[in-house]
Formats: C-alpha cells, sequence, structure tokens
C-alpha cells in the first residue's frame, strides 16, 4: 500500500532538494562578479542621484527668479499715495 503520510513526502521532497542541491557548482569568481556588479549599481544609483538633486535645484533657482522678475517695478499699493493724504513718509525725517 501506499504511504502517503506528510513525513514521508517531506522526506522525499528533502532528499530531492538535496540532490539538486549537490548537482550545482558555484563559479570561482561568483563572489567577486557579484560585488562589481552590485557596487557598479550602487556608484550610478548615487550618480543619479546627485544628477536628480542638481536639476531640482536648478530648476527651483530658475522658477524663483522667473517669479521676482515678474514683480512689477511700479511702487507698491502700501505706499501708493501716502504723500498725497499729507501723511509722514517713512524715508523722510519729521521736522
Amino acid at each position: 500500500m501506499n504511504d502517503t503520510s506528510p513525513d514521508r513526502t517531506e522526506q522525499e521532497l528533502r532528499e530531492a532538494l538535496q540532490a539538486l542541491a549537490d548537482g550545482v557548482q558555484a563559479a570561482p569568481d561568483a563572489y567577486r562578479t557579484a560585488r562589481g556588479e552590485w557596487l557598479r549599481r550602487e556608484r550610478r544609483r548615487r550618480l543619479i542621484l546627485a544628477v536628480l538633486i542638481a536639476v531640482v535645484f536648478a530648476v527651483a533657482t530658475l522658477i524663483g527668479l522667473w517669479v521676482l522678475n515678474q514683480a512689477p517695478s511700479a511702487p507698491g499699493v502700501i505706499f501708493s499715495g501716502a504723500d498725497q493724504l499729507g501723511q509722514a513718509s517713512l524715508f523722510q525725517p519729521h521736522p
């Protein structure tokens, strides 16, 4: 009769995976290759991040300069007509 208990199934699976693992041979320089590839990816990631930060900073600076350039060169609303109403100006000394 067939014995399909969980213990037997687990044992057969363990033996099959062990046989498969025994057949795998690692390349002699596998670690060095994997580490070199990881370091290249890390350098590339850092370079992309630095370029992205520089681009965001440059765009923010350009937007700020553009906004400041859009300000009207005429006097603002706050000080318009202050001298016309006979009020003292901030830039003139009191007698």
